[in-house]
């Protein structure tokens, strides 16, 4: 039996440079992070022939080209596991819409538990490239490339995608204190909306080469974020947050609605000091940079949301159990 334990993400800035319609042009920079909210993914080999897999529900077939699941069927394609097979993801919250990366955290985990069910080391590099490919190349969705390289690698990140299809992965230098500051400054709350994401990323896709300059600015909040961090600024980093939630809203229709500006607003009045909706936007978690001596204030401001208690995780997937006959 193999089970892995790969990280959700909260993004903070340069989200949308990830696109290849942007950084093949232009190159796009992210900063993001890894938290200790989970996909686990369990593998274990059966008596029979038969690939069983379970999440919110069970299929059981006789070939992989028979799995609807689409994630579980081009990761068992990918690493050549055809048969005799079991298979069971589940996740720390309900993360489907989440906006915190989970999509891409089940790819990443089911390709990690599959390589190591054949007793195979991969490289978070390796497993990051192969996530994009099966989300991207293979099953065709409009998404970015970010998400599979913070739940590979984990940790406080600044990654950076160039027109050569190349990725650099960076750890932001902060030492421990400034690392913990960073973290408490931080809050989520679950807006109560989820949402499929594809159809507002499809949108902010297909707006790409209209939306350039602000695409630009974007991708420049990202190295702001990452400077502010180094030098240890943290007041500097919600004006930041801010800016780039007023930016990112100009990138599709549906990433913001009269409810979610209601949250953001009672938010700031509060004393948070900026934030913006994690992931695709449209719903799922409200993310909130505030000193610690406004956070009461905040938390009674939205007191009709659910916080969502979380901790900076500094390792990105891995196997937390490998027990093999």
């Amino acid at each position: 039996m193999i089970i892995t334990q790969t990280p959700l993400r909260i993004s903070f800035a340069g989200g949308g440079t990830d696109f290849k319609g942007y950084y093949e042009k232009s190159g796009g920079a992210v900063l993001s992070s890894a938290i200790d909210k989970y996909i686990y993914v369990i593998v274990k080999e059966r008596f029979d022939k038969k690939i069983r897999i379970g999440y919110s529900r069970t299929e059981m077939v006789d070939a992989v080209a028979e799995i609807e699941h689409e994630l579980a069927r081009e990761a068992l394609r990918m690493t050549g596991v055809d048969s005799g097979i079991e298979i069971a993801t589940m996740a720390d919250i309900p993360s489907e819409g989440s906006g915190l990366g989970s999509s891409s955290a089940v790819t990443v985990g089911l390709l990690h538990a599959l390589y190591a069910y054949k007793g195979e080391l991969i490289t978070p590099e390796t497993l990051a490239k192969q996530a994009c490919e099966i989300e991207i190349s293979i099953l065709g969705k409009p998404i970015g490339k970010q998400d599979q390289y913070i739940a590979a690698y984990g940790g406080l990140r600044f990654i950076e995608f160039h027109s050569d299809e190349n990725v650099s992965v960076t750890t932001v230098p902060m030492d421990d204190d400034k690392r913990r500051r960073f973290g408490e400054n931080i809050l989520l709350f679950y807006t109560g909306v989820t949402r499929k994401a594809d159809g507002i990323l499809s949108e902010q896709k297909d707006n790409i080469d209209a939306q350039v300059e602000t695409l630009d600015n974007i991708r420049a909040q990202a190295r702001e974020v990452h400077d502010a961090l180094a030098e240890g600024v943290m007041n500097r980093i919600g004006r930041i947050l801010d800016t780039g939630w007023r930016h990112k809203r100009q990138l599709a229709g549906r990433i913001t609605n009269s409810a979610i500006d209601s949250m953001y607003d009672r938010a700031l009045d509060a004393g948070a000091s900026g934030g913006k909706i994690a992931g695709a936007g449209g719903g799922g978690f409200l993310l909130l940079y505030c000193p610690p001596d406004r956070q009461a204030q905040v938390r009674e401001a939205l007191s009709d949301l659910k916080e969502l208690p979380f901790a900076l995780e500094r390792d990105g997937t891995k196997v937390i159990l490998n027990a093999r006959r």
